[in-house]
């Protein structure tokens, strides 16, 4: 690795100073920074690379090497990545696998510990982390921090196996991550006092200020289903120090488009200002998680990016260790492992369907709770509907919007479980997935259980995958690895995302990610009502109904 420079307005964010001026690059590393002028003429500007501050890789449905393939090109050099989807999935042998696809590129993933495997005991997951594995993956020095501690029941009532990982944690002097969804007042300052220092579920402006008020650091979310940009950002102005961005769980053609570097853009856009803004893109997650990552100072690894301008943040180079990686809008040279990027990963172990084992009873109920998807949001409201009987039989109401929706267990042969949901639209055929967080069981809804059934049985076969059919018609994007990510090219995975994500809003879905919006639905953490393989879950007293 030989010595280079690069020059250009170089944007120095802790000290807020903007200046004309020359980096000179050895051996992977800044060696100097020289200022040539105050002035800033009309060239390139340069900052430190950005950071997503928390994302489930998974979700992009991209082993890590196909992820930072797409990443790099919007100036994402560095992700802090929590793989509990596939931790769910393959438990401990999952981490690895992430860990050691994530090193064959020189991107730097920073992986934490999965704190909640499985998430809840009110659903089947395919493994289990007890504190033991949490304390032996945190003693590892590739091991950040410990991930997000979603359980919020068992940190506020005790729970002795949560607070053991979370002192864990503490005494290898690493942060833990926080999921808090609705918490605020008391409650969530017994969250705050266990030791739990961000979160990133706020939906609101009040709720965000509450927990910055007592210490909390927030991150501004923006992914592909669960977008809370609006509602935070004007919090950024006053507690820039406290702040950063992440985009969760973003789908594969969404990392196509943009990544953080758009919400850069939509902040700057806002009037907030700008060096407040990329503190929170760039600095603050190094700091917060003591990343070996560079933050444009003499001495650091040279991880920075090369930009059009401080308004649309179009990124013309990124850099990491020295590498120019990639170059207006493409991949620079061929630093993807091919033969690595072929292993696979899975544990799937469930018959066929048959049409009848979607048949759920009326049992006479006046009215039956049903979940109410809400777009943009992974929060869901519980409903109180009359359903649509047919031969003595509750079925989808496709008039009124009331679609039939299921969970099947994928690690053993078990009962469906069968609820109904409003708001996915479809008028024709059925959309099934086994993205279902956090067990990631198999996931469908559809107008009939005729459709039902086979949108299931497609995803067995292909032991993983989403897949969508209706007017004669059927597809499906294959999901090898732990029946969550693609091991293909990722331009070639998201174009064919996008294609059955249309496919799944022409038969009808009004939702802007009809199956990210799918995947939650089995997310039992997030109020309010949700649907595990074991039942309908009342998120709000976290039990079974």
């Amino acid at each position: 690795m030989g010595t280079f420079k690069v020059s250009g307005n170089i944007v120095n964010i802790v000290e807020r100073h903007i200046f004309f001026g020359e980096i000179t690059v050895e051996a992977g590393k800044i060696k100097s920074i020289t200022q040539i002028s105050d002035e800033r003429p009309g060239s390139t500007f340069i900052t430190p690379g950005f950071i997503d501050s928390h994302v489930h890789i998974e979700s992009s449905m991209l082993i890590p090497s196909e992820f930072a393939r797409l990443a790099v090109v919007h100036g994402t050099v560095a992700t802090i990545s929590d793989p509990h989807e596939i931790a769910n999935v393959c438990g401990m042998e999952g981490v690895e696998f992430m860990i050691e696809n994530g090193n064959t590129v020189p991107f730097k993933f920073n992986f934490g510990a999965p704190s909640c495997v499985p998430a809840t005991t009110f659903e089947t997951a395919g493994a289990e982390l007890n504190h033991d594995d949490v304390k032996a993956l945190l003693e590892r020095p590739e091991i950040k921090y410990l991930s997000e501690m979603m359980n919020f029941p068992g940190v506020l009532y005790k729970d002795e196996e949560v607070l053991k990982k979370i002192a864990a944690a503490h005494e290898l002097g690493k942060p833990v991550d926080g999921h808090a969804p609705g918490l605020r007042r008391d409650t969530v300052q017994k969250y705050i006092d266990a030791g739990i220092s961000t979160d990133h579920e706020c939906f609101t402006a009040e709720e965000a200020l509450d927990k910055l008020q007592r210490g909390m650091k927030i991150l501004i979310r923006e992914g592909s289903a669960a977008k809370n940009f609006e509602a935070l950002i004007h919090l950024l102005q006053d507690w820039p120090e406290m702040m950063m961005f992440c985009s969760d769980d973003k789908h594969p053609d969404s990392l196509v488009e943009s990544h953080i570097n758009e919400i850069c853009a939509r902040a700057v856009a806002k009037g907030i200002d700008v060096f407040k803004v990329l503190r929170a893109a760039c600095i603050n997650p190094i700091l917060h998680y003591k990343l070996e990552v560079g933050a444009l100072q003499v001495n650091d690894d040279a991880d920075f990016i090369v930009i059009e301008d401080l308004i649309n943040f179009k990124v013309k180079q990124t850099y990491i260790s020295g590498l120019l990686l990639a170059e207006n809008g493409k991949m620079v040279g061929n630093w993807i492992n091919h033969s690595a990027s072929k292993e696979s990963i899975n544990h799937f172990d469930c018959s066929l369907k048959n049409e009848e084992d979607f048949i759920l009873p009326y049992q006479n109920e006046q009215e039956i709770p049903v979940i109410e998807a809400l777009d943009g949001q992974l929060i869901t409201n519980k409903l109180h509907i009359k359903p649509k009987v047919e031969n003595g039989n509750m079925v989808s109401d496709v008039e009124n919007d009331m679609l039939k929706m299921v969970v099947v267990n994928r690690y053993h042969d078990a009962p469906i479980a069968i609820s109904f949901v409003k708001n996915f639209g479809l008028k024709k055929g059925a959309i099934a997935s086994s993205v279902a967080h956090d067990s990631h069981n198999i996931i469908a809804v559809g107008v009939d259980d005729k459709s039902i059934c086979a949108a299931v049985n497609m995803v067995i076969q292909e032991t993983g995958g989403v897949v969508a059919l209706g007017n004669g018609k059927e597809e499906i994007l294959p999901l090898p690895v732990a029946g969550l990510m693609s091991n293909h090219n990722g331009y070639e995975v998201a174009a064919c995302y996008t294609a059955i994500d249309q496919f799944a809003k022409d038969l009808g879905s009004t939702l802007l990610a009809p199956f990210m919006t799918l995947s939650f639905m089995a997310l039992l953490v997030i109020p309010h009502l949700k649907l595990s393989d074991k039942g309908l879950f009342d998120g709000d007293e976290f039990r079974l109904m």
